[in-house]
């Protein structure tokens, strides 16, 4: 299956530094030297739209703005990227959110991918007024994603659980297409949840053999249903030239974070109960020897950042045999990001992208050759949006 490639909009910030917050952390954690602007954001987007990314994720939680408005009003200023909306089933009914993407897909055209974040940390959900323990929110997700399903599907709903209520639901108008449903979790309550519901299984960038294993439980889950998951990876991205250009990078990124950030990170993530996050941590055990962990696979963000926290580093070559690596194990959507946004969309882009093309892995969403067909070196002039902000 030919590959799909996804870029990633920082609407908490960003910035030529690794920009620390992100899943377990506090609210006001994240930031940058350039603000999440709607003009900054809206760059990052019409780049990805002309590099060849399909879609762009967009976080979602109290240190980063609201998912649906920011990238509802990005459908403005671009015309073919789908935007994949990080939403949490607990945070609205059931029917509005399956009236809310009904009306998002109509008024884009069809350009809405969601991805359900159960939520992995307790202290964070209560902020938001839900006190519900980990277990018991993944069972209210499944049911969650019973009642959109049957909704998109025209039917007249009445659900009475343990934890969604509804009754005579019904939407007026149908959502065309239905939105293709990203779903991510590492723990034991999420599996059968994710097989159920979703269509893409997500997972965060861990060595292949470690994603091999997660993969082949998943398989073995989705087999028993009766049912067929596509799979996708969340990485961060540092490709240059050569590789000396991109570890190069990453150790100037790694100078750049102070120790007691460090710290203060990792002493936050501690209390976190998402599984995926506990292995994340383990990648590096907070230590900055040894970040390395497989081949081009670099665990230095984790240390100031909740979530996804490794980078495929090297060459467009490197990088590209890497992404091949992960394929082969039956990885077909690749999520991306990396510091700042605009300017490694480019280095991927048009570096990594045409080596996939010419080995017959990916294609333009657009059916035309806009990349170059070369690598390229990217001018890194600061986008005007950022120009008169603080650093």
């Amino acid at each position: 299956m030919a590959l799909t490639f996804h870029w990633f909009l920082p609407t908490y910030g960003d910035s030529r530094d690794i920009v620390g917050g992100g899943h377990g952390l506090a609210a006001g954690t994240a930031g940058g030297a350039r603000p999440a602007t709607l003009a900054y954001l809206g760059q990052i987007a019409r780049t990805a739209e002309q590099l060849g990314f399909e879609g762009a994720l967009t976080p979602t939680g109290a240190w980063c703005e609201d998912a649906w408005l920011a990238t509802a009003m990005l459908t403005e200023v671009t015309e073919r990227l789908k935007f994949l909306v990080a939403f949490r089933p607990g945070m609205m009914s059931p029917t509005l959110a399956a009236q809310m993407a009904s009306t998002y897909q109509r008024l884009s055209q069809g350009r809405l991918l969601l991805n359900v974040v159960t939520g992995g940390e307790s202290h964070e959900q209560r902020a938001y007024g839900d006190f519900l323990d980990k277990d018991a929110r993944y069972a209210r997700t499944d049911e969650f994603l019973q009642v959109v399903r049957a909704l998109w599907r025209g039917e007249t709903v009445t659900h009475d659980g343990p934890h969604v209520r509804v009754e005579q639901a019904k939407l007026g108008r149908l959502p065309d297409p239905v939105p293709q449903i990203y779903f991510g979790g590492s723990s034991k309550a999420a599996g059968p949840v994710a097989v159920a519901h979703s269509d893409v299984y997500l997972t965060w960038g861990e060595p292949p053999a470690q994603v091999a294993e997660k993969l082949a439980w998943i398989r073995s889950l989705a087999a028993d249903a009766g049912r067929e998951l596509r799979f996708g990876i969340r990485l961060h991205v540092v490709a240059r030239d050569t590789s000396e250009q991109a570890w190069a990078q990453a150790q100037r990124l790694l100078d750049g974070i102070p120790e007691a950030d460090i710290k203060a990170v990792q002493a936050g993530l501690a209390r976190s109960e998402s599984e995926g996050q506990r292995r994340m941590i383990a990648l590096h055990g907070g230590s900055r020897d040894g970040l390395e962990i497989a081949p081009n696979l670099w665990a230095g963000v984790g240390l100031v950042r909740g979530g996804a926290g490794t980078a495929l580093v090297g060459s467009h070559t490197e990088i590209a045999d890497r992404i091949a690596e992960y394929h082969a194990l039956g990885i077909t959507e690749f999520i991306l990001s990396g510091h700042p946004h605009v300017e490694e969309a480019y280095w991927f882009g048009e570096g990594v992208l045409p080596i996939l093309r010419g080995r017959g892995l990916w294609s333009h969403p657009a059916g035309e050759p806009r990349v170059a067909s070369t690598p390229a070196a990217v001018p890194f002039a600061v986008p005007a949006a950022a120009t008169s902000s603080p650093h």
